[in-house]
């Protein structure tokens, strides 16, 4: 504790002289909290403020369940504002009231999550977190990296990895049972958007994925979600842009990925670094939105890592986490006074978020040996000699002995003695639904995709036209079948290679595939169908396009329906190789593992398909059986010889005896039974 004390007095002692009076501007320009009619407004602090302690008065209400939590602070003005009680702005003529979101509460109790090997020291990645979340307002959980944010953050929402336990309890409206399909949305740090659709189209997209009923019904959900996210101006813009137009910014697009889980109307939505890879304008502008839709009635959740002055006015209650331990939870005006009693209070000068991440962000001890003995010209850093180990100790017991701890314990006593009326479930799409609607989508990003589809259509003409024009001018003499088997085998064997080259396309698809499963708008089985299906007319239209170049060059027989048959044939190899691509980069999910799988696969089957060698002639294990018979090669060339020379006579040789070869079947390539008959 002697060690705990000189530190605190060290470090107190530094804040106190970096923030004197003398040398410190008016803190009224420098902090902004929450004003019902404005964005911010300008509150005053004191450099190290000896705030008293506050009182918390918890009102539940016993005819509904909404829950009310007013903390008075010293400050006659601050009780207001935390109480609501000042008026409400005048809307302008002509504004349109946002819909009004019946949230819910959520309580978390003694909540403690392990994962063998997350961390080297310990399994325990959050440890014995109590905290809660009420209608109408926004909690934030906040911390330095790897301290636990996401982690507790997919544990209230039930989302925690299989491998991963959970001890404690996680209460929402009272009760303990799972929170239903469409009652919470949770957007994950990192989402995949599909580029080639406007804003408006890929929200109507994701709603006739999320929600039952007919079509027309859901466009209105849809302007909803657009409005409430602000996206008015970008609603008809392409979310990635062209080639003549650039696409969203990064704080629009993150907009639109939380508009896509607002489609389904959730009473309680959570979210993963919401700021991550955000300017300070949009950071602001996210938050502000936020904070909108806070106040319809939707209960937020949000993990956040760093926040600017004006951001953390927004904030109505922080949970601060360090190596998944709680050192605070409660408003974020006692957040500071928490600070200040256990002897670390924020500098004037200095955002609230970068004080309290300075104090537990053990990364600042190896800034503290590399400063240890340099000086600059103004001194010394004696602003960053605070052992970060013993913040945390300190700030962790001054927490767990203070009254904010009582009081959340206090509201967590209320919020689960009287359960609530259990979160509903909404109507989901049926899979059937959900396989058309991914179909048409992909179609349309299909025929808007030119890089990934349309040059590969161009591909594959210039690499029929290549293969037909080496191949050219074989004639129908017998000596010039081997060479025609070869000109097919070549055929088949390339195109089917030149496929991998719409993976990059397909591996985005998934990546918007893997957002949309993970939050049940979507099935494994549900995407492949829709890929396959929605594939057939792009095969197709390469197969119609490219397969005439190469038949009429080579001079295979010249008859329609014999034609059609060599496109039919190549359309269902194509086909074939697109579901089997498909299984590979979905169980892959990285360009170069599939690729390298890929080709693999087509090497192998190459091989075993009979051109090299017949299948009779293979070595029996693995190569004839399973491989020449798992090899759609095989299958392919084979119906493509047939197609060209069963039936077909070639006589050998002149004068009296001549020898008449007449292919009765084609297997596996090269084997061609022959009747040989002496004239």
């Amino acid at each position: 504790m002697e060690e705990i004390q000189s530190q605190s007095d060290n470090y107190r002692s530094s804040s106190s002289s970096a923030s004197s009076p003398a040398s410190r501007v008016p803190s009224s320009n420098f902090f902004y909290l929450r004003k019902p009619g404005s964005l911010r407004q300008p509150i005053s602090f004191e450099d190290s403020p000896e705030w008293e302690d506050t009182d918390v008065d918890v009102r539940v209400d016993d005819g509904g369940d909404s829950i009310n939590a007013a903390t008075t602070p010293a400050s006659p003005s601050l009780s207001k504002l935390n109480s609501g009680s000042l008026p409400s702005p005048h809307l302008p003529e002509g504004a349109v009231i946002p819909r009004k979101i019946a949230g819910a509460s959520v309580a978390w109790k003694d909540l403690t999550v392990t994962i063998k090997g997350k961390r080297k020291y310990s399994d325990k990645v959050i440890k014995s977190s109590t905290g809660y979340a009420l209608p109408g307002t926004m909690t934030v959980i906040m911390g330095p990296a790897k301290s636990g944010k996401s982690t507790l953050l997919q544990a209230i929402a039930g989302r925690l990895h299989p491998s991963a336990r959970v001890y404690g309890e996680v209460f929402v409206n009272g009760g303990t049972s799972k929170m239903p399909y469409g009652s919470y949305g949770y957007v994950e740090r990192e989402t995949t958007l599909i580029g080639s659709l406007t804003v408006r189209e890929f929200l109507y997209y994701s709603a006739l994925l999320q929600l039952p009923g007919f079509f027309c019904q859901k466009k209105s959900v849809v302007e909803d979600a657009i409005h409430a996210m602000s996206l008015d101006d970008h609603a008809n813009k392409l979310i990635g842009g062209h080639c003549y137009m650039k696409g969203l910014p990064s704080g629009e697009k993150r907009l639109v990925s939380i508009a896509r889980e607002l489609v389904m109307r959730p009473r309680i939505l959570f979210l993963d670094e919401p700021l991550y890879h955000l300017d300070s304008v949009s950071a602001l502008l996210m938050m502000v939105t936020l904070k909108r839709l806070s106040s319809t009635g939707c209960t937020l959740i949000l993990t956040i890592y760093q926040s600017s002055t004006e951001v953390f006015g927004l904030f109505d209650r922080i949970c601060l986490l360090s190596n998944g331990n709680t050192l605070f939870f409660g408003e974020t005006l006692a957040c500071l006074q928490h600070f200040s009693n256990a002897g670390f209070p924020c500098p004037i000068m200095q955002s609230p978020s970068d004080h309290f991440l300075r104090a537990i962000n053990t990364d600042f001890d190896r800034i503290i040996a590399m400063c240890k003995n340099w000086q600059d010209d103004n001194g010394d850093f004696s602003s960053v000699n605070m052992d970060t180990a013993v913040a945390i100790r300190t700030l962790e017991a001054t927490y767990k002995s203070s009254a904010d701890a009582a009081a959340v314990e206090t509201m967590i006593l209320k919020l689960t003695e009287k359960e609530g009326p259990a979160l509903k479930t909404k109507g989901k799409a049926s899979n059937a639904t959900r396989v058309a609607v991914l179909t048409c989508r992909s179609l349309l990003v299909l025929s808007r995709e030119w890089k990934y589809y349309w040059l590969q259509l161009i591909l594959y003409m210039l690499l029929t036209l290549c293969i037909g024009t080496v191949f050219s001018g074989l004639g129908h003499s017998l000596s010039s079948v081997v060479t025609r088997v070869a000109a097919i085998f070549v055929f088949v064997s390339f195109c089917s290679l030149l496929s991998i080259a719409r993976l990059p396309a397909l591996l985005k698809e998934i990546k918007v595939y893997a957002c949309e499963e993970s939050n049940q708008h979507s099935s494994t089985l549900v995407f492949l169908l829709a890929q396959l299906f929605s594939s057939i007319p792009f095969l197709f239209l390469i197969s119609i396009s490219s397969t005439p170049i190469f038949y009429f060059l080579v001079g295979l027989e010249d008859h329609f329906i014999l034609l059609m048959y060599f496109v039919l044939n190549f359309f269902m190899t194509l086909l074939v190789n697109e579901g089997i691509m498909l299984v590979v980069a979905t169980l892959c999910q990285d360009v170069c593992w599939s690729v390298l799988t890929l080709l693999c696969i087509h090497v192998v089957m190459m091989l075993s398909a009979g051109y090299f060698r017949i299948r009779n002639a293979l070595p029996g294990p693995v190569w004839t059986y399973p491989m020449s018979y798992i090899a759609f090669h095989t299958y392919s060339i084979q119906g493509l010889l047939e197609n060209e020379y069963l039936g077909t006579s070639f006589a050998v040789g002149q004068g009296e005896k001549h020898l008449s070869l007449k292919v009765s079947s084609v297997l596996g390539l090269q084997q061609i039974q022959v009747d040989v008959n002496l004239v």
